[in-house]
């Protein structure tokens, strides 16, 4: 337990630096200012990591001084990518793009994996975070989260909630609505959000966590309903659709997130160089109305690359809670 708390002390800490001079103030030994600077996402193109990627991309080359390129490289929720970019070369030449599945959840639902996210990632800022909604199928006689919990107390482990599998963020989302009302829901999951949908919509799933644009248009077409947004604040897109909070389940928050890592061994004044770009490339007016389209432009408090690092011990910590209390086994 100790050495463990002394790797996430240092992976996830070593991104708590102020910003410094961009790269090519840098030594020869640290970085290649004429390089690509490959982003690696773990997911194939479409998805909220791979937008966020490419937005990050575009904003940050003139900033930087040097190109980046998008490289997907999908599979095992993710985990292919970080493994890659956890043993790539520590020069701040490729980063990876990833969500929780693959960072701090990883460590509490897969048994063997080929990496240390707190060890071997460093975290670099959080390109973007949103909220989850909270779905259920219009077929239901649920108008409210106070029904919601009704229902599923009257009706114990009869509701199914699906998610894109065992240990992504709709899965974990669920499991800490459960714990935090006293009900029990029964977990069906899914090789993706999108096949969870589909039976989130022909009935045979009956609740569902998921990104905001993905529920909006089923909603209006009368198909399913939004209860709640798990963000602090209501979204924009949603004005008229209550938070978690405010919906009677106290200081319930489940952001989704996509931060940038770099190998744990990045120098420090390169780490700072990316940070200092990101700084500066995230202030773009045209940017921030792209992220907040979204419903990915991150609070202010996740902004600072001080706040980075304890953001991320703060959601092992609870991951692990969450998954313990649940009763999942590392696969």
């Amino acid at each position: 337990m100790l050495l463990r708390r002394k790797f996430l002390t240092r992976a996830f800490g070593a991104a708590s630096v102020g910003s410094a001079g961009l790269w090519p103030h840098l030594c020869a030994a640290q970085a290649s200012p004429g390089r690509p600077v490959k982003l690696l996402v773990g997911a194939a193109p479409g998805g909220p990591a791979d937008f966020l990627a490419r937005l990050t991309a575009e904003a940050m080359s003139p900033h930087l001084g040097q190109p980046l390129v998008v490289e997907n490289k999908p599979g095992a929720s993710g985990t292919f990518a970080a493994d890659a970019v956890a043993k790539s070369a520590p020069d701040g030449h490729t980063l990876l793009i990833s969500g929780p599945a693959a960072t701090v959840n990883a460590p509490h639902v897969m048994a063997r994996l080929t990496y240390d996210p707190a060890r071997d990632l460093a975290p670099v800022a959080v390109l973007g975070a949103g909220a989850f909604v909270l779905a259920v199928n219009a077929g239901l006689p649920i108008r409210t989260l106070d029904e919601l919990a009704a229902y599923a107390r009257a009706n114990p482990g009869m509701l199914n909630f699906g998610s894109g599998g065992i240990g992504s963020s709709g899965h974990l989302a669920g499991e800490f609505y459960s714990q935090t009302v006293g009900v029990r829901m029964t977990h069906v999951p899914y090789k993706g959000d999108g096949p969870a949908m589909n039976e989130l919509l022909g009935g045979q799933l009956q609740v569902m966590f998921t990104a905001p644009n993905v529920a909006i248009p089923h909603a209006k077409s009368g198909r399913l309903r939004i209860l709640a947004v798990t963000s602090r604040e209501r979204l924009s897109g949603l004005p008229n659709v209550p938070t978690m909070i405010e919906g009677g389940v106290p200081d319930f928050e489940y952001l989704g997130w996509i931060i940038a890592f770099a190998p744990s061994a990045t120098p420090p004044a390169v780490v700072q160089a990316l940070q200092a770009a990101w700084s500066k490339a995230r202030m773009a007016p045209a940017l921030r109305q792209k992220l907040d389209d979204l419903g990915m432009l991150a609070p202010e408090r996740l902004a600072v690359a001080d706040a980075v690092a304890p953001f991320l011990r703060s959601e092992h910590a609870r991951m692990s809670r969450i998954v313990k209390a649940a009763g999942i086994k590392p696969e």
